[in-house]
């Protein structure tokens, strides 16, 4: 078994127009300040990485994350989660998508999806340059609108929108195995890849593809009422990476699942900050230790009522105090009789 690697903390949700959270120096001195180890970087932020020149320079690549070293963190893994969003969309969302593409190509859905493909190789890219093993990224929908259909859904639709997802993240995959990166896509509501069930009917039209792996988030299994406990023993050999977010599910008499229409706060289901939700962190932990994860336990916060630095920051010891660093000896060595073969074949009455 290994120690999970960690804090991180994911900077999606940080990053911004205002110190420290406007430039990559001040935002790793910021993260490192708040007890951080590493950080995940998002690739479509200029703020924070030119993906451009990443892509095109190793050189880049060992200098911009030298600074980060040089301010206390490493990089953990790097995220394509909106790129990997338009990688599918459903025409019923293209305008609400289209603010994740650069302007020129906003209206221009298959000029968009190209982009993002792009994007999407040229990060797993940086990523090798990088030495990472890693990339966290969203599928793309586009059977999502007939999630939960009436009238019922014409037959062969979903077979249809999965048999066009796999063709369309194939090369991308085969890209990722060029590189030595595992996809690990996040399960995730508003993608066709959100539960167990939808993410083997990927991985069957991708040909089991080795690359095609996990991000492990227990507060999106909370909010579908799934046992996120169980998910990590089905999936332990393809979960890669793993975001540590919490997450409430109060169903009451006028609300459940779906959510009444209501906004975060007065959802049944909710996002909150490390310890304030209903996961078990203990029992996830413990799972992850001992199923040998390899990964970085990193913070993604998501929390309807508390402030964004201070669940950082309590963020940041909650997972320190979680990860157990794991045993190199069992318990009751100390009682070991030294028995060989022929002792235990003796204790078994096969030998005199």
């Amino acid at each position: 078994m290994r120690t999970i690697k960690g804090p991180g903390l994911f900077l999606a949700q940080f990053a911004g127009e205002a110190a420290p959270f406007n430039t990559w120096a001040d935002i790793t001195r910021w993260a490192a300040d708040c007890g951080y180890q590493g950080v995940q970087v998002p690739t479509l932020d200029a703020r924070l990485i030119d993906l451009d020149a990443a892509a095109a320079s190793k050189g880049y690549c060992e200098d911009w994350a030298g600074q980060a070293l040089a301010n206390g963190v490493a990089i953990t893994e790097l995220s394509t989660h909106l790129q990997g969003q338009l990688v599918a969309v459903h025409p019923a969302y293209d305008a609400m998508f289209d603010g994740f593409a650069p302007e020129a190509l906003r209206g221009k859905p298959a000029e968009r999806q190209l982009w993002a493909v792009d994007q999407v190789k040229k990060s797993l890219t940086v990523s090798s340059h990088l030495g990472l093993t890693a990339m966290a990224s969203f599928s793309g929908a586009l059977a999502w609108p007939f999630v939960y259909p009436w009238p019922q859904r014409p037959a062969g639709l979903i077979e249809e929108a999965f048999d066009e997802l796999a063709r369309r993240w194939r090369p991308i995959l085969d890209h990722a195995e060029a590189c030595g990166v595992d996809i690990c896509y996040e399960i995730h509501p508003g993608e066709d890849l959100h539960d167990g069930d939808s993410y083997e009917m990927f991985l069957d039209r991708v040909g089991n593809h080795a690359r095609a792996c996990m991000l492990y988030d227990p507060s999106h299994y909370v909010l579908q009422a799934l046992d996120y406990l169980d998910n990590l023993d089905v999936y332990a050999s393809r979960i890669r990476m793993f975001h540590a977010k919490d997450a409430e599910f109060n169903p009451t008499g006028r609300k459940g699942v779906y959510g009444g229409y209501q906004s975060w706060l007065n959802r049944a289901g909710r996002f909150r900050s490390l310890g304030d939700g209903q996961v078990d962190f203990a029992a996830v932990f413990s799972k992850l230790a001992a199923m040998d994860f390899v990964g970085w336990a990193v913070v993604e916060w998501e929390c309807c009522l508390k402030h964004p630095e201070d669940g950082a920051r309590e963020g940041a010891a909650f997972v320190k105090d979680h990860i157990i660093r794991v045993t190199d000896r069992a318990f009751d060595d100390f009682a070991a009789s030294g028995a060989d073969r022929a002792a235990n074949r003796r204790l078994l009455g096969l030998e005199a």
